[in-house]
């Protein structure tokens, strides 16, 4: 049971006093450019997807990853 005790009082130490914490200016500077590259990237796919996904026919093989969704359902 000791050894539990020293563990968490060791981790809480360790959280509190050596680890360096962003700024909240830096904290949402970073989220912003999360957010962003998400964006991107998933535009990104989706415009793949939709570019090697179109056919000239209805009853195509592939569609798409939408278009496969689409199907399921």
């Amino acid at each position: 049971m000791f050894k539990i005790k020293s563990y968490f009082q060791e981790t809480y130490h360790e959280m509190v006093h050596n680890v360096t914490w962003p700024t909240w200016q830096e904290l949402q500077n970073n989220t912003i450019l999360v957010v962003v590259a998400s964006i991107l990237i998933s535009l990104t796919i989706f415009a793949m997807d939709f570019l090697f996904g179109i056919s000239g026919e209805e009853d195509a093989m592939w569609k798409g990853l939408i278009g496969f969704i689409y199907g399921i359902f």
